[in-house]
């Protein structure tokens, strides 16, 4: 293992260590997937659990992950390897850190495709494909775009470059500069979206969906639902936040700047739903609408507003940015350890990731379009995977993530010696003990009581 260029740098300061990290945490979870689980799960009971789970269990396993990146000081796997041997502990608590970076990989090789997805709609929403058009309409483009294998890969090798090109360029040069402006001028966006879906929207019914709480509307499933959205919308799990962590200086204060993060992401998360409910009940569509809420539902409402394709556009912009600066955050860590691992150069490790990327992409991208070789028939518990996305995307989410959150959990509050991690925190002993307390005993009870539902062993 050699120690990479990158592992020496530093964030410039503790606003840029928030503005990443936000920036790495507020993507297609908290624009495209918030909205469509809220309205599947009935509203404003969904969102007061949900933030009671980012502040319960969320936002103390986020700070699990940069004490461990911080102490580390290394990419994933090998953070993890320093700080359990640092503690006396078996070489075996590494897994923690490669699991971690390796399902942050998994993830980002079909989301980098949803990114396309965005991208292509910025193009249709801007040449007025959406004015006028009709619900069969809408579906044909969108169904057009998903089964054509040459278009998706266009759009997909798109982002790739320019995830490339931003993470070759190091952390000062690349991550700072692109996320000093991006994230403001995504919030900006979205804050405009919002003030405009509240202008010609049903601004009234969308306040009172997501804020008035009717706990008959929510079933236990949906509490875990929560709970689980929570947790992953931080990014946890991922390698993201160690490695994120590895750059942050000594000096900053772990718990405030997490706080930060937390606050931000859920800030961003709500404000994406009141730009996108408004235009949902001021144009009578259903906010049950499921994954298609972004990609079908909305440009149905887009196709009949006033100044509809100039709003779709800046939609869509907006949701491109989003995911743009998630992708950033998630290969960082696999460019970290192939200049470790293998003493490469940033770039020639930037661009040795990304290629990998984009090759595991076509299996998302071939998927999609019903390539013979991508089709299978599995039965898992009750749920039918039907193509080699479905499982990438099953074993992620439904696996690996919480899998990663537990081995987390367990590292922080039971493999690394408390000491080293209250030096890290460098806190108050009673909130230290807390944190210690949650990340010990809650935070693992709760990812188990995730993990089991997901998978289907157990059902409520």
């Amino acid at each position: 293992m050699h120690e990479s260029p990158s592992i020496a740098n530093r964030w410039s300061s503790r606003l840029l260590f928030i503005l990443a990290s936000t920036a790495a945490a507020v993507g297609l979870g908290n624009i495209w997937k918030f909205p469509y689980i809220t309205g599947e799960n009935g509203g404003g009971a969904f969102v007061l659990v949900y933030l009671l789970c980012i502040a319960g269990i969320g936002l103390p396993v986020m700070i699990a992950e940069i004490v461990i990146g911080r102490r580390g000081r290394h990419s994933p796997g090998y953070a993890a390897l320093k700080v359990a041997q640092e503690s006396g502990r078996s070489k075996f608590w590494q897994i923690t850190g490669w699991l971690g970076m390796a399902t942050g990989f998994l993830v980002l090789s079909f989301y980098a495709v949803i990114a396309g997805w965005a991208l292509a709609y910025v193009v249709e929403a801007a040449s007025g494909s959406f004015t006028g058009a009709s619900v069969a309409q809408i579906s044909d483009i969108f169904g057009s775009l998903v089964s054509s294998s040459a278009r998706l890969t266009v759009w997909h090798a798109a982002i790739i470059v320019g995830v490339v090109l931003v993470v070759g360029n190091g952390i000062k040069d690349g991550l700072e500069r692109a996320v000093s402006w991006m994230l403001p001028a995504m919030v900006i966006l979205l804050i405009g979206l919002a003030g405009y879906a509240a202008y010609i929207g049903d601004f009234g019914a969308a306040i009172e969906f997501m804020f008035a709480p009717d706990f008959s509307e929510l079933s236990i499933n949906g509490v875990m639902l929560a709970l689980g959205h929570a947790f992953f919308s931080l990014g946890l799990a991922s390698g993201v936040v160690i490695m994120y962590g590895a750059y942050l200086s000594k000096s900053t204060s772990i718990i405030q700047t997490s706080l930060w993060v937390a606050l931000a992401d859920t800030f961003v998360a709500l404000l994406a739903g009141l730009a996108i409910f408004p235009i949902v009940f001021g144009s009578q569509l259903t906010p049950e609408a499921g994954p298609g809420l972004i990609f079908q539902t909305l440009p149905v409402a887009f196709s009949q507003m006033p100044g509809g394709a100039a709003l779709g556009t800046v939609f869509f912009i907006m949701l491109v940015i989003a995911a743009f600066t998630s992708a950033i955050a998630m290969i960082e860590s696999a460019v970290a350890f192939l200049e470790e691992r293998f003493n490469l150069g940033r770039w020639t490790a930037t661009m040795a990731a990304g290629f990998t990327l984009w090759l595991l992409g076509q299996v998302t991208i071939y998927s999609f379009s019903g390539a013979d070789w991508t089709q299978i028939s599995w039965q898992v518990g009750d749920k039918e995977l039907k193509s080699w996305f479905d499982v990438i995307d099953y074993t992620t989410s439904n696996v690996l993530l919480p899998l990663g959150g537990l081995l987390l959990a367990v590292f922080a509050g039971w493999v690394m010696k408390s000491t080293y991690s209250q030096d890290e925190l460098g806190t108050q002993p009673l909130v230290f003990k807390i944190w210690h307390f949650i990340v010990r005993y809650l935070a693992p009870i709760a990812i188990i009581l995730i993990f089991l539902q997901l998978i289907g062993i157990i059902r409520f």
